[in-house]
């Protein structure tokens, strides 16, 4: 019998990836728009204002990718190296553990958990069981 995935499932994927193209969006979109807020806070985050243009590129690339269905891996894969950063950026500055470090974590845990839900090559290639 092949494989199926649940509606509960498919919707709870779709959910969670809905929530980190929302968020990724709005901070792409945010820092295009470049308030004062978000140059003040890249600045105290250690960036020159001039990579605000950069990081909402990336931000914005990385939603896109993931949304498609067709390229949402490789968004996912994008997207988990941006995070990366953002995790390394708030740990170096020694930021709230639960509030600032692991949020990119949460996120992370959300994109690939929303696309494991929703897509069965990935179940696949990693099985919660065997």
């Amino acid at each position: 019998m092949e494989p199926t995935i649940s509606k509960g499932q498919l919707w709870t994927g779709r959910v969670l990836s809905a929530i980190v193209v929302l968020f990724m969006l709005f901070d792409g979109v945010m820092k295009f728009m470049k308030p004062k807020i978000v140059v003040d806070t890249t600045v105290q985050l250690g960036y020159a204002e001039h990579h605000i243009a950069i990081m909402a590129f990336l931000a914005t690339l990385c939603a896109v990718l993931y949304a498609i269905p067709r390229t949402s891996v490789l968004g996912a894969i994008i997207l988990t190296g941006y995070l990366g950063g953002a995790i390394a950026t708030n740990l170096r500055l020694d930021l709230s553990l639960f509030g600032n470090v692991l949020f990119p974590v949460y996120m992370g845990i959300f994109a690939w958990g929303g696309l494991w839900l929703r897509n069965l090559k990935l179940r696949e290639l990693f099985p919660l069981t065997k």
